[in-house]
């Protein structure tokens, strides 16, 4: 079987999943699909959707030029969801370096 015989197999269960209303796992049981292979061709069927969409993320952050008098207090990172890290400067950028490991 050729993948995209498989892709052609899969994409209607992916697609009757998202109109079932139910959980992933409830409806692999109901259709008795192996999970794991669900939700591996859920997110390969997926993948091309997001990059044509355009909310793929692009590997570059947005940089803003901030005030001298803000500068001057060291660098402040703002995260999606409003988390904000502020005061970072030379002496303590590993920090960030690690907390951003952890996101």
């Amino acid at each position: 079987m050729t993948r995209t015989e498989r892709e052609q197999g899969w994409q209607p269960h992916i697609t009757a999943w998202q109109t079932s209303g139910l959980s992933a796992m409830a409806y692999c049981k109901q259709h008795s699909l192996i999970y794991s292979r669900f939700v591996y061709w859920r997110r390969k069927l997926a993948a091309p959707a997001r990059v044509a969409e355009g909310s793929a993320p692009s590997g570059f952050a947005r940089v803003t030029p901030v005030a001298d008098a803000q500068a001057m207090q060291g660098l402040s990172v703002l995260l999606p969801g409003g988390v904000s890290i502020t005061g970072l400067h030379a002496g303590n950028i590993e920090l960030l370096d690690a907390v951003l490991r952890q996101l």
